[in-house]
Protein backbone atom coordinates (compact mmCIF):
# COMPACT_ATOMS: atom_id res chain seq x y z
CA UNK A 1 0.00 0.00 0.00
CA UNK A 2 2.90 2.36 0.80
CA UNK A 3 4.45 1.91 -2.64
CA UNK A 4 1.05 2.29 -4.31
CA UNK A 5 0.52 5.52 -2.39
CA UNK A 6 3.88 6.85 -3.58
CA UNK A 7 3.19 5.82 -7.17
CA UNK A 8 -0.18 7.59 -7.22
CA UNK A 9 0.93 11.22 -7.14
CA UNK A 10 0.33 14.37 -9.16
CA UNK A 11 2.86 13.30 -11.78
CA UNK A 12 1.39 9.84 -12.40
CA UNK A 13 -2.19 11.19 -12.30
CA UNK A 14 -1.30 13.87 -14.84
CA UNK A 15 0.42 11.26 -17.01
CA UNK A 16 -2.58 8.92 -16.72
CA UNK A 17 -4.92 11.73 -17.71
CA UNK A 18 -2.82 12.67 -20.75
CA UNK A 19 -2.39 9.02 -21.79
CA UNK A 20 -5.78 7.44 -21.04
CA UNK A 21 -8.06 10.26 -22.24
CA UNK A 22 -6.68 10.30 -25.81
CA UNK A 23 -6.94 6.50 -25.84
CA UNK A 24 -10.61 6.61 -24.79
CA UNK A 25 -11.21 9.28 -27.42
CA UNK A 26 -9.49 7.19 -30.08
CA UNK A 27 -11.59 4.12 -29.23
CA UNK A 28 -14.77 6.24 -29.36
CA UNK A 29 -13.82 7.63 -32.78
CA UNK A 30 -13.05 4.09 -33.96
CA UNK A 31 -16.51 2.91 -32.88
CA UNK A 32 -18.15 5.84 -34.66
CA UNK A 33 -16.09 5.21 -37.82
CA UNK A 34 -17.26 1.60 -37.89
CA UNK A 35 -20.93 2.22 -37.13
CA UNK A 36 -21.79 5.53 -38.80
CA UNK A 37 -22.28 5.85 -42.53
CA UNK A 38 -19.37 7.45 -44.38
CA UNK A 39 -21.37 10.65 -44.81
CA UNK A 40 -22.40 10.79 -41.14
CA UNK A 41 -18.86 10.07 -39.96
CA UNK A 42 -17.50 12.81 -42.22
CA UNK A 43 -20.08 15.23 -40.79
CA UNK A 44 -19.10 14.24 -37.25
CA UNK A 45 -15.40 14.88 -37.98
CA UNK A 46 -16.33 18.28 -39.44
CA UNK A 47 -18.25 19.15 -36.27
CA UNK A 48 -15.39 17.92 -34.08
CA UNK A 49 -12.78 19.97 -35.95
CA UNK A 50 -15.00 23.09 -35.78
CA UNK A 51 -15.63 22.64 -32.07
CA UNK A 52 -11.98 21.85 -31.30
CA UNK A 53 -10.81 25.00 -33.10
CA UNK A 54 -13.32 27.16 -31.19
CA UNK A 55 -12.28 25.51 -27.92
CA UNK A 56 -8.66 26.21 -28.81
CA UNK A 57 -9.47 29.92 -29.10
CA UNK A 58 -11.11 29.93 -25.67
CA UNK A 59 -8.49 27.86 -23.87
CA UNK A 60 -5.66 29.65 -25.68
CA UNK A 61 -6.98 32.98 -24.41
CA UNK A 62 -7.70 31.93 -20.83
CA UNK A 63 -6.05 28.70 -19.67
CA UNK A 64 -2.41 29.74 -19.36
CA UNK A 65 -3.30 33.15 -17.92
CA UNK A 66 -5.57 31.56 -15.29
CA UNK A 67 -2.90 29.06 -14.21
CA UNK A 68 -0.21 31.76 -14.20
CA UNK A 69 -2.16 34.27 -12.07
CA UNK A 70 -4.02 31.70 -9.90
CA UNK A 71 -1.27 29.23 -8.87
CA UNK A 72 0.45 30.23 -5.63
CA UNK A 73 -1.69 33.37 -5.25
CA UNK A 74 -3.47 34.42 -2.04
CA UNK A 75 -7.06 33.24 -1.56
CA UNK A 76 -8.42 36.69 -2.38
CA UNK A 77 -6.29 37.00 -5.50
CA UNK A 78 -7.24 33.46 -6.59
CA UNK A 79 -10.95 34.37 -6.30
CA UNK A 80 -10.32 37.55 -8.34
CA UNK A 81 -8.68 35.48 -11.08
CA UNK A 82 -11.37 32.76 -11.06
CA UNK A 83 -14.19 35.33 -11.17
CA UNK A 84 -12.50 37.32 -13.93
CA UNK A 85 -11.96 34.11 -15.93
CA UNK A 86 -15.68 33.37 -15.71
CA UNK A 87 -16.54 36.84 -17.03
CA UNK A 88 -14.06 36.61 -19.91
CA UNK A 89 -14.98 33.00 -20.67
CA UNK A 90 -18.69 33.83 -20.76
CA UNK A 91 -18.08 36.89 -22.97
CA UNK A 92 -15.99 34.91 -25.47
CA UNK A 93 -18.55 32.08 -25.49
CA UNK A 94 -21.40 34.54 -26.10
CA UNK A 95 -19.52 36.11 -29.03
CA UNK A 96 -18.86 32.77 -30.74
CA UNK A 97 -22.35 31.57 -29.84
CA UNK A 98 -23.89 34.69 -31.40
CA UNK A 99 -21.89 34.13 -34.60
CA UNK A 100 -23.19 30.55 -34.62
CA UNK A 101 -26.78 31.80 -34.16
CA UNK A 102 -26.46 34.25 -37.06
CA UNK A 103 -25.03 31.51 -39.25
CA UNK A 104 -27.93 29.22 -38.30
CA UNK A 105 -30.56 31.89 -39.05
CA UNK A 106 -29.16 32.78 -42.46
CA UNK A 107 -27.78 29.44 -43.61
CA UNK A 108 -29.87 27.35 -45.97
CA UNK A 109 -28.33 24.27 -47.49
CA UNK A 110 -26.97 20.95 -46.33
CA UNK A 111 -28.96 19.59 -43.37
CA UNK A 112 -25.82 18.17 -41.70
CA UNK A 113 -24.12 21.56 -41.77
CA UNK A 114 -27.30 23.09 -40.35
CA UNK A 115 -27.19 20.63 -37.45
CA UNK A 116 -23.49 21.42 -36.87
CA UNK A 117 -24.11 25.17 -36.78
CA UNK A 118 -27.16 24.79 -34.52
CA UNK A 119 -25.54 22.54 -31.92
CA UNK A 120 -22.10 24.14 -31.94
CA UNK A 121 -23.22 27.16 -29.88
CA UNK A 122 -25.31 25.07 -27.48
CA UNK A 123 -22.51 22.61 -26.76
CA UNK A 124 -19.91 25.40 -26.58
CA UNK A 125 -21.94 27.00 -23.78
CA UNK A 126 -22.43 23.69 -21.99
CA UNK A 127 -18.66 23.00 -21.85
CA UNK A 128 -17.70 26.36 -20.28
CA UNK A 129 -18.03 25.31 -16.59
CA UNK A 130 -16.12 22.05 -17.07
CA UNK A 131 -13.36 23.84 -19.02
CA UNK A 132 -12.88 26.47 -16.31
CA UNK A 133 -12.96 23.73 -13.66
CA UNK A 134 -10.16 21.83 -15.42
CA UNK A 135 -8.00 24.96 -15.64
CA UNK A 136 -8.55 25.76 -11.94
CA UNK A 137 -7.80 22.17 -10.92
CA UNK A 138 -4.55 22.34 -12.90
CA UNK A 139 -3.62 25.57 -11.10
CA UNK A 140 -4.43 23.92 -7.75
CA UNK A 141 -2.52 20.78 -8.82
CA UNK A 142 -5.57 18.64 -8.08
CA UNK A 143 -4.84 16.22 -10.90
CA UNK A 144 -6.90 13.52 -9.20
CA UNK A 145 -10.03 15.64 -9.60
CA UNK A 146 -9.03 16.75 -13.11
CA UNK A 147 -8.58 13.10 -14.10
CA UNK A 148 -11.99 12.22 -12.65
CA UNK A 149 -13.67 15.13 -14.44
CA UNK A 150 -12.12 14.17 -17.78
CA UNK A 151 -13.08 10.54 -17.17
CA UNK A 152 -16.69 11.59 -16.57
CA UNK A 153 -16.73 13.62 -19.80
CA UNK A 154 -15.07 11.05 -22.04
CA UNK A 155 -16.67 8.10 -20.25
CA UNK A 156 -20.28 9.28 -20.48
CA UNK A 157 -19.90 10.00 -24.21
CA UNK A 158 -18.27 6.60 -24.78
CA UNK A 159 -21.10 4.86 -22.91
CA UNK A 160 -23.72 6.81 -24.87
CA UNK A 161 -22.09 5.74 -28.15
CA UNK A 162 -22.03 2.09 -27.06
CA UNK A 163 -25.72 2.25 -26.04
CA UNK A 164 -26.68 3.83 -29.37
CA UNK A 165 -24.80 1.10 -31.25
CA UNK A 166 -26.50 -1.64 -29.25
CA UNK A 167 -29.91 -0.05 -29.87
CA UNK A 168 -29.12 0.40 -33.59
CA UNK A 169 -30.14 4.07 -33.27
CA UNK A 170 -26.87 5.66 -34.27
CA UNK A 171 -26.63 8.51 -36.76
CA UNK A 172 -24.97 11.95 -36.90
CA UNK A 173 -27.74 13.88 -35.16
CA UNK A 174 -28.18 11.31 -32.37
CA UNK A 175 -24.41 11.31 -31.74
CA UNK A 176 -24.56 15.11 -31.39
CA UNK A 177 -27.28 14.67 -28.75
CA UNK A 178 -25.06 12.19 -26.89
CA UNK A 179 -22.11 14.59 -27.00
CA UNK A 180 -24.26 17.42 -25.64
CA UNK A 181 -25.62 15.28 -22.79
CA UNK A 182 -22.12 14.15 -21.75
CA UNK A 183 -20.86 17.76 -21.86
CA UNK A 184 -23.83 18.96 -19.82
CA UNK A 185 -23.44 16.22 -17.18
CA UNK A 186 -19.72 17.00 -16.82
CA UNK A 187 -20.32 20.73 -16.38
CA UNK A 188 -23.18 20.22 -13.90
CA UNK A 189 -21.02 17.91 -11.77
CA UNK A 190 -18.03 20.30 -11.98
CA UNK A 191 -20.29 23.09 -10.72
CA UNK A 192 -21.96 21.00 -7.97
CA UNK A 193 -18.58 19.76 -6.69
CA UNK A 194 -17.43 23.40 -6.46
CA UNK A 195 -14.48 22.79 -8.78
CA UNK A 196 -15.59 25.43 -11.31
CA UNK A 197 -15.59 28.16 -8.61
CA UNK A 198 -18.75 29.75 -10.03
CA UNK A 199 -19.27 31.54 -6.70
CA UNK A 200 -16.10 33.54 -7.44
CA UNK A 201 -17.86 35.60 -10.14
CA UNK A 202 -18.77 38.47 -7.72
CA UNK A 203 -15.06 38.69 -6.85
CA UNK A 204 -14.06 39.71 -10.37
CA UNK A 205 -12.18 43.00 -10.73
CA UNK A 206 -11.63 45.30 -13.69
CA UNK A 207 -7.91 45.34 -12.99
CA UNK A 208 -7.68 41.55 -13.07
CA UNK A 209 -9.78 41.34 -16.25
CA UNK A 210 -7.50 43.89 -17.96
CA UNK A 211 -4.44 41.97 -16.76
CA UNK A 212 -5.78 38.69 -18.16
CA UNK A 213 -6.74 40.31 -21.48
CA UNK A 214 -3.25 41.81 -21.79
CA UNK A 215 -1.73 38.36 -21.26
CA UNK A 216 -4.41 36.44 -23.19
CA UNK A 217 -4.07 38.40 -26.42
CA UNK A 218 -0.57 36.97 -26.76
CA UNK A 219 -1.31 33.45 -25.50
CA UNK A 220 -4.19 33.06 -27.96
CA UNK A 221 -1.83 34.13 -30.74
CA UNK A 222 0.65 31.51 -29.54
CA UNK A 223 -2.07 28.81 -29.53
CA UNK A 224 -3.19 29.66 -33.07
CA UNK A 225 0.42 29.83 -34.31
CA UNK A 226 1.13 26.45 -32.67
CA UNK A 227 -1.92 24.97 -34.38
CA UNK A 228 -0.75 26.35 -37.73
CA UNK A 229 2.76 25.03 -37.04
CA UNK A 230 1.35 21.52 -36.54
CA UNK A 231 -0.89 21.77 -39.61
CA UNK A 232 1.36 23.61 -42.08
CA UNK A 233 3.24 20.47 -43.17
CA UNK A 234 -0.01 18.74 -44.14
CA UNK A 235 -1.32 21.71 -46.12
CA UNK A 236 1.98 22.18 -47.97
CA UNK A 237 2.26 18.46 -48.82
CA UNK A 238 -1.30 18.47 -50.14
CA UNK A 239 -0.53 21.55 -52.25
CA UNK A 240 2.87 20.43 -53.57
CA UNK A 241 2.30 16.74 -54.28
CA UNK A 242 -0.15 15.40 -56.89
CA UNK A 243 -0.43 12.04 -55.13
CA UNK A 244 -2.98 12.37 -52.26
CA UNK A 245 -1.39 9.33 -50.60
CA UNK A 246 1.57 11.56 -49.60
CA UNK A 247 -0.59 13.24 -46.96
CA UNK A 248 -1.49 9.88 -45.38
CA UNK A 249 2.12 8.67 -45.49
CA UNK A 250 3.30 11.80 -43.65
CA UNK A 251 0.29 11.87 -41.29
CA UNK A 252 1.00 8.40 -39.83
CA UNK A 253 4.42 9.25 -38.30
CA UNK A 254 2.96 12.59 -37.22
CA UNK A 255 0.29 10.74 -35.25
CA UNK A 256 2.94 8.48 -33.72
CA UNK A 257 4.62 11.60 -32.32
CA UNK A 258 1.61 11.77 -29.97
CA UNK A 259 3.48 9.15 -27.91
CA UNK A 260 6.14 11.81 -27.24
CA UNK A 261 3.51 14.49 -26.61
CA UNK A 262 1.84 12.51 -23.80
CA UNK A 263 4.68 12.78 -21.22
CA UNK A 264 5.42 16.31 -22.46
CA UNK A 265 1.88 17.52 -21.72
CA UNK A 266 1.93 15.67 -18.41
CA UNK A 267 5.17 17.28 -17.21
CA UNK A 268 4.03 20.72 -18.36
CA UNK A 269 0.71 20.34 -16.52
CA UNK A 270 2.52 19.69 -13.24
CA UNK A 271 5.41 22.11 -13.78
CA UNK A 272 3.40 25.17 -14.85
CA UNK A 273 1.59 25.80 -11.51
CA UNK A 274 4.82 25.19 -9.56
CA UNK A 275 6.74 27.63 -11.73
CA UNK A 276 3.96 30.22 -11.45
CA UNK A 277 3.87 29.86 -7.66
CA UNK A 278 7.65 30.38 -7.50
CA UNK A 279 7.39 33.58 -9.58
CA UNK A 280 4.60 34.89 -7.32
CA UNK A 281 6.97 34.44 -4.38
CA UNK A 282 9.71 36.28 -6.27
CA UNK A 283 11.84 33.13 -6.34
CA UNK A 284 12.99 33.05 -9.97
CA UNK A 285 15.95 30.89 -8.94
CA UNK A 286 13.62 28.06 -7.89
CA UNK A 287 11.50 28.61 -10.99
CA UNK A 288 14.64 28.20 -13.13
CA UNK A 289 15.51 25.01 -11.22
CA UNK A 290 12.04 23.56 -11.96
CA UNK A 291 12.39 24.43 -15.66
CA UNK A 292 15.85 22.84 -15.87
CA UNK A 293 14.79 19.77 -13.91
CA UNK A 294 11.68 18.93 -15.93
CA UNK A 295 13.19 19.78 -19.33
CA UNK A 296 16.36 17.86 -18.44
CA UNK A 297 14.64 14.69 -17.20
CA UNK A 298 12.39 14.54 -20.27
CA UNK A 299 15.34 15.08 -22.62
CA UNK A 300 17.38 12.33 -20.95
CA UNK A 301 14.44 9.89 -20.98
CA UNK A 302 13.74 10.62 -24.64
CA UNK A 303 17.28 9.74 -25.76
CA UNK A 304 16.92 5.92 -25.39
CA UNK A 305 13.30 6.09 -26.56
CA UNK A 306 14.32 7.95 -29.73
CA UNK A 307 17.18 5.53 -30.44
CA UNK A 308 14.91 2.50 -29.99
CA UNK A 309 12.16 4.05 -32.15
CA UNK A 310 14.74 4.96 -34.83
CA UNK A 311 15.93 1.34 -35.02
CA UNK A 312 12.44 -0.19 -34.91
CA UNK A 313 10.74 2.42 -37.14
CA UNK A 314 9.90 -0.08 -39.89
CA UNK A 315 8.26 -2.51 -37.47
CA UNK A 316 6.34 0.28 -35.68
CA UNK A 317 4.96 1.65 -38.96
CA UNK A 318 3.94 -1.86 -40.09
CA UNK A 319 2.14 -2.60 -36.81
CA UNK A 320 0.30 0.74 -36.73
CA UNK A 321 -0.34 1.37 -40.42
CA UNK A 322 -0.35 -2.10 -41.94
CA UNK A 323 1.34 -3.56 -45.01
CA UNK A 324 0.44 -0.69 -47.33
CA UNK A 325 2.89 1.61 -45.49
CA UNK A 326 5.79 -0.87 -45.29
CA UNK A 327 7.47 0.17 -48.56
CA UNK A 328 6.54 3.85 -48.29
CA UNK A 329 8.56 6.78 -46.92
CA UNK A 330 6.66 6.60 -43.60
CA UNK A 331 9.37 4.69 -41.68
CA UNK A 332 12.19 7.05 -42.74
CA UNK A 333 10.02 10.11 -42.00
CA UNK A 334 9.46 8.66 -38.52
CA UNK A 335 13.23 8.23 -38.12
CA UNK A 336 13.76 11.89 -39.00
CA UNK A 337 11.11 12.84 -36.42
CA UNK A 338 12.96 10.81 -33.78
CA UNK A 339 16.10 12.84 -34.53
CA UNK A 340 14.46 16.07 -33.35
CA UNK A 341 12.23 14.51 -30.66
CA UNK A 342 14.90 15.19 -28.02
CA UNK A 343 14.64 18.92 -28.83
CA UNK A 344 10.95 19.09 -27.91
CA UNK A 345 11.20 19.25 -24.07
CA UNK A 346 13.65 22.17 -24.03
CA UNK A 347 11.70 24.07 -26.71
CA UNK A 348 8.38 23.55 -24.91
CA UNK A 349 9.71 24.50 -21.48
CA UNK A 350 11.39 27.62 -22.85
CA UNK A 351 7.92 28.61 -24.12
CA UNK A 352 6.07 28.14 -20.83
CA UNK A 353 8.93 29.83 -18.93
CA UNK A 354 8.45 32.94 -21.08
CA UNK A 355 4.72 32.85 -20.24
CA UNK A 356 5.37 32.38 -16.52
CA UNK A 357 7.79 35.35 -16.53
CA UNK A 358 4.94 37.43 -17.97
CA UNK A 359 6.63 37.69 -21.36
CA UNK A 360 3.98 36.02 -23.58
CA UNK A 361 4.87 38.36 -26.47
CA UNK A 362 8.28 36.70 -26.66
CA UNK A 363 6.67 33.25 -26.68
CA UNK A 364 4.36 34.37 -29.48
CA UNK A 365 7.39 35.68 -31.41
CA UNK A 366 9.18 32.35 -30.83
CA UNK A 367 6.32 30.26 -32.21
CA UNK A 368 5.78 32.66 -35.12
CA UNK A 369 9.47 32.45 -36.07
CA UNK A 370 9.24 28.66 -35.91
CA UNK A 371 6.20 28.77 -38.21
CA UNK A 372 8.04 30.98 -40.73
CA UNK A 373 11.14 28.74 -40.66
CA UNK A 374 8.96 25.65 -41.05
CA UNK A 375 7.02 26.96 -44.06
CA UNK A 376 10.14 28.27 -45.86
CA UNK A 377 12.05 25.12 -44.91
CA UNK A 378 9.27 22.89 -46.29
CA UNK A 379 9.39 24.52 -49.73
CA UNK A 380 13.21 24.50 -49.82
CA UNK A 381 13.28 20.87 -48.64
CA UNK A 382 10.78 19.78 -51.30
CA UNK A 383 12.73 21.70 -53.97
CA UNK A 384 15.97 19.84 -53.20
CA UNK A 385 14.63 16.37 -52.27
CA UNK A 386 11.46 16.21 -54.40
CA UNK A 387 9.89 14.17 -51.60
CA UNK A 388 8.26 14.46 -48.19
CA UNK A 389 11.69 13.86 -46.64
CA UNK A 390 12.39 17.54 -47.26
CA UNK A 391 9.34 18.48 -45.18
CA UNK A 392 10.43 16.23 -42.31
CA UNK A 393 14.00 17.56 -42.37
CA UNK A 394 12.73 21.14 -42.20
CA UNK A 395 11.20 20.31 -38.80
CA UNK A 396 14.69 19.92 -37.32
CA UNK A 397 15.54 23.51 -38.26
CA UNK A 398 12.15 24.63 -36.94
CA UNK A 399 12.73 23.37 -33.41
CA UNK A 400 16.36 24.49 -33.40
CA UNK A 401 15.07 28.00 -34.14
CA UNK A 402 12.65 27.75 -31.20
CA UNK A 403 15.42 26.70 -28.82
CA UNK A 404 17.93 29.30 -30.05
CA UNK A 405 15.46 32.19 -29.81
CA UNK A 406 14.02 31.02 -26.47
CA UNK A 407 17.50 30.61 -24.99
CA UNK A 408 18.59 34.04 -26.26
CA UNK A 409 15.61 35.77 -24.61
CA UNK A 410 15.67 33.81 -21.35
CA UNK A 411 19.41 34.33 -20.84
CA UNK A 412 18.66 38.04 -20.45
CA UNK A 413 16.52 37.26 -17.39
CA UNK A 414 17.75 33.94 -15.96
CA UNK A 415 21.10 32.42 -15.07
CA UNK A 416 21.39 29.01 -16.75
CA UNK A 417 22.89 27.22 -19.75
CA UNK A 418 21.79 24.35 -22.00
CA UNK A 419 24.55 22.32 -20.36
CA UNK A 420 22.92 22.97 -16.94
CA UNK A 421 19.65 21.48 -18.22
CA UNK A 422 21.30 18.31 -19.51
CA UNK A 423 23.51 17.92 -16.43
CA UNK A 424 20.60 18.32 -14.00
CA UNK A 425 18.50 16.01 -16.18
CA UNK A 426 21.08 13.20 -15.88
CA UNK A 427 21.44 13.74 -12.11
CA UNK A 428 17.68 13.79 -11.42
CA UNK A 429 17.03 10.81 -13.71
CA UNK A 430 19.73 8.82 -11.92
CA UNK A 431 18.18 9.68 -8.55
CA UNK A 432 14.75 8.61 -9.78
CA UNK A 433 16.13 5.33 -11.16
CA UNK A 434 17.99 4.51 -7.93
CA UNK A 435 14.91 5.36 -5.86
CA UNK A 436 12.70 3.07 -7.95
CA UNK A 437 15.24 0.23 -7.78
CA UNK A 438 15.52 0.56 -3.99
CA UNK A 439 11.74 0.56 -3.61
CA UNK A 440 11.47 -2.55 -5.78
CA UNK A 441 14.19 -4.31 -3.75
CA UNK A 442 12.45 -3.34 -0.51
CA UNK A 443 9.16 -4.69 -1.82
CA UNK A 444 10.78 -8.01 -2.82
CA UNK A 445 12.52 -8.24 0.57
CA UNK A 446 9.25 -7.58 2.45
CA UNK A 447 7.39 -10.19 0.41
CA UNK A 448 10.16 -12.75 0.99
CA UNK A 449 10.10 -12.05 4.73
Amino acid sequence: MGILKKLINKHTLSLASNAIMPLVGMVTVSLLARNLSEADFGNWILFLITFTLANLLRSGFLQTSLVKFYAGASKKRAFNVAGSTWVLGFALTVILGFISLLAYLFYSGDIAMEITIKWFGIIFFSTLPSSIALWILQAEQRFDRAFLLQLIGQGTFFVSVVILILLHKIDFQIVIYGYFISALITSILATLFGWAKIMAIPHKTKECIKEMIAFGKYSIGTSISSYLLRSSDTFIIKYMFADPAAVGIYYLPQRLMEVIEIPLRSFISTALPNMSAAVHKGDTRHMTYIMKKYAGILTVLLIPVSIAAFIAAGLIIEVIGGQKFVHSEAANVFRIFMCFAILLPVDRFFGITLDVLNKPHYNLTKVFLMLVVNVIGDFIGIYFTHSIYGVALASILTFLMGIIYGYWVLKKNLNFTIRDILKLGFVETRILAIDLINKAKQKIFNNAA
